[in-house]
């Protein structure tokens, strides 16, 4: 099961996020945030991590 971490305003953000939390050894999902039919690059997205994982993001954002 997945959770939201952070909605981020674009997709060129999450992915950043996403290339992140994934570097330092985390799952990570980026979708659309609302229909997933009308998404664009500029659309808001969810970064979401695995339940349960929400601590090591935020390990991993508290050693930037």
């Amino acid at each position: 099961m997945w959770v939201d971490y952070l909605k981020v305003p674009n997709l060129v953000i999450a992915e950043m996020w996403k290339n992140l939390l994934e570097g330092e050894g985390l799952p990570t999902r980026v979708l659309p945030d609302g229909n997933l039919l009308d998404w664009a690059e500029t659309s808001p997205f969810r970064v979401m991590v695995p339940r349960g994982r929400e601590h090591v993001a935020d390990e991993i954002l508290r050693k930037l």
